[in-house]
């Protein structure tokens, strides 16, 4: 998925891009199979120097691959940004905003209220429940958190859907900030032609 082409330029290089461009951002950590890293250093080698990417092996587990990744962090990191190198469309005021939102309360992340009915459904595809949607947020990529308190609630072991989850674990509190439907996640071919319509959109 990373390789696929939007308008052109791979989708984890448009990705990295959002955050390669920014003056507050001191150090990009890439998680990637062992595959995608010799693809990557075969084929993208000079232009990762250039973005100041370091790759790291990614783990069994998503859990596994951030802790890989928080191995690595540079000392003068104050907060730790995890993004999905498939979330090509979030914008620089979303990063702005859930950056701000982290810095002020320790841990944030973007998300987005759920707007239709919602139901449950069982394993053979039968409607179980209507599942009220009221307080029901998606989990979206930036998550920002203080790095201290980053890397100890990965030292408490586990696994999580997403770091948000493995950062409550430890009592603390996660900050919301409200995004939107274009903050593309690209699972599915499907996926890529609304990140491209979302990309013309902005021009």
């Amino acid at each position: 998925k990373i390789f696929q082409l939007l308008d052109g330029r791979e989708v984890f290089l448009r990705t990295i891009d959002l955050f390669a461009k920014r003056d507050d951002v001191c150090q990009i950590l890439m998680v990637v199979s062992p595959d995608d890293a010799a693809r990557l250093l075969m084929e993208f080698c000079e232009e990762l120097a250039e973005l100041g990417v370091e790759l790291v092996d990614g783990g069994a587990e998503r859990s596994d691959s951030v802790r890989n990744a928080l191995a690595r962090l540079d000392e003068a990191a104050e907060l730790v940004c995890v993004h999905d190198s498939v979330r090509p469309c979030v914008t620089s005021e979303q990063i702005d905003a859930v950056f701000a939102a982290a810095g002020d309360t320790g841990a944030a992340i973007l998300a987005y209220p759920l707007h239709g009915t919602i139901k449950k459904v069982d394993s053979s595809g039968r409607i179980v429940k209507t599942v009220d949607r009221d307080g029901l947020w998606e989990a979206q990529t930036p998550q920002v958190f203080e790095k201290n308190l980053l890397l100890e609630a990965y030292s408490l072991g586990g696994q999580a859907t997403d770091d948000a989850e493995t950062v409550q674990r430890t009592g603390a509190e996660v900050t919301v900030v409200a995004s939107g439907p274009n903050n593309v996640k690209i699972t599915a071919p499907a996926d890529l032609l609304l990140a491209e319509a979302v990309m013309r959109s902005d021009r």
